[in-house]
């Protein structure tokens, strides 16, 4: 079986797109191998369709990080067992791309975001004129190139000529399950849950406004704020709610598998996208959190951010708010929760949606990406 190597700057337990992509590729036939990170918090994990490197690293945040980590990935990568590398992202295109020259081994580049384009490079000069002259420098030089919507596509092509493949980060088909409940999940039977779920809660995403949103004066009763996930700005999230004495209309979780939160998404009434246009990357970003929801049954409340607007529209899942003003954001909640006949429609056409929006239909556009790579 030909070993294909995926690297990450994450912990990988979370990381759900790499996951799937390592199963796929498993079932065509390569011996996958996942390289990432191990942080303090990092849960065991030994998946079934891949072996798991994580490297311990002295540095867990910015420059130190990135350097430490490209260094140990470079040597690791240099005499690791290799037929096929898979850079995801930026952050770990350098080494993978050095080692495919010097060993002569092919290259796929997955780009999950427009990474330049980030709240936390696009708005600090010196860290984005580091990461755009390393892009600009090696994306041009990548032969096969992924990503996870047309709008970013469409941007990478244009700036660099390059034709670009599209893989939606979208779950694998799932039934239904209805063999848990609110009470097992220690949740209020008699309150609507308002969920805002993902592992990048970070700035810039709508979740300090969803907060003010729950403020009695805004008018939603009868409801719960859960925030599953982490993030940036979790810690200063929890000092706003308790700030703002919200504590008993906002819920945190920590981040946890991913079959145990989709129990959490199954059982809210709405789930939460609110991404600001304040940078390219969140302007075009597809949320995997919009596709978990929809495959929950859950209707959705999301930014009118592009890629979300055409998704929304197009399978009728829910609500389009049209700015990040609480008061905003607290009327479409009202709007959605005060009429249960269409929240209802909305349930089910997320679940006619989720037969088109699954893993298993974006497996043939990965199937063929990579099998011209099985026969050299």
């Amino acid at each position: 079986m030909k070993r294909v190597i995926f690297t990450v700057t994450n912990d990988v337990f979370t990381d759900q797109r790499v996951n799937k992509m390592a199963q796929t590729l498993k079932n065509m036939g390569f011996d996958p191998l996942i390289v990432g990170v191990k942080r303090k918090d990092s849960p065991p994990f030994a998946p079934e369709w891949a072996a798991i490197k994580r490297n311990p690293l002295l540095f867990h945040k910015g420059f130190l990080f990135y350097a430490e980590f490209n260094l140990k990935l470079f040597f690791y990568l240099l005499f690791a067992k290799a037929d096929l590398l898979v850079a995801n992202d930026l952050d770990t295109l350098l080494p993978a791309h050095l080692v495919a020259k010097i060993r002569r081994k092919p290259l796929v580049y997955d780009t999950h975001e427009y990474f330049t384009g980030s709240p936390e490079v696009a708005h600090r000069p010196l860290r984005r004129w580091f990461w755009k002259s390393l892009e600009r420098l090696l994306f041009p030089r990548q032969k096969t190139i992924i990503t996870v919507n047309q709008s970013i596509a469409q941007l990478y092509e244009k700036e660099f000529g390059k034709k670009l493949h599209v893989v939606r980060n979208v779950p694998r088909y799932r039934q239904p399950d209805q063999s848990f409940s609110r009470k097992d999940l220690d949740l209020p039977e008699n309150k609507h849950i308002i969920l805002l779920q993902g592992s990048g809660i970070n700035v810039d995403r709508g979740a300090e406004e969803l907060i003010m949103a729950m403020r009695p004066e805004y008018g939603i009763e009868n409801a719960l704020l859960l925030i599953i996930g982490s993030g940036n700005v979790i810690g200063q999230l929890k000092k706003q709610v308790n700030g703002e004495n919200l504590g008993d209309r906002v819920l945190f979780l920590p981040k946890m598998p991913y079959e145990k939160l989709m129990q959490y998404t199954s059982v809210s009434t709405i789930g939460v996208s609110l991404d600001k246009p304040d940078s390219l990357n969140y302007l075009f970003s597809l949320p995997n959190k919009l596709f978990d929801y929809i495959m929950a049954g859950t209707p959705v409340l999301v930014s009118d951010l592009p890629e979300l607007r055409r998704i929304v529209k197009k399978y009728q899942v829910g609500v389009i708010s049209k700015n990040h003003d609480p008061a905003q954001i607290a009327h479409c909640v009202k709007e959605m929760l005060n009429d249960p006949e269409q929240l209802s429609r909305w349930k089910s056409n997320c679940l006619e949606a989720a037969k088109e929006l699954n893993w298993e239909k974006e497996e043939d556009v990965i199937k063929g990406i990579y099998a011209g790579f099985l026969k050299k």
